[in-house]
């Protein structure tokens, strides 16, 4: 089980986002947003939305830097991808 981020490239309310996601579950994805202090409100659908000032902290606690592709090819893989039409908060 890894988690994983890509980088702060996603503009939106003046500052740049990454995405952060996990290849095995949400509850995993959870548990590590819930380690970093993330509020459940950043989850999106299958994703957290993670603000550029939190990135370092989210690879020291462990997470993988990769791509946006890669992101959401881990998704696609792992069945945890959810097209924006079914919207799922909180997991």
């Amino acid at each position: 089980m890894t988690l994983y981020v890509d980088p702060p490239a996603w503009p939106g309310h003046g500052r740049l986002w990454s995405h952060l996601v996990s290849d095995a579950s949400y509850d995993e994805l959870h548990a590590f947003a819930d380690r970093l202090g993330l509020p459940r409100r950043a989850f999106d659908n299958d994703h957290y939305d993670l603000p550029e000032h939190r990135y370092a902290d989210a690879v020291a606690a462990g997470a993988v830097q990769v791509s946006s592709r890669e992101v959401v090819r881990l998704l696609r893989e792992s069945g945890l991808r959810r097209p924006k039409g079914r919207r799922a908060r909180g997991g």
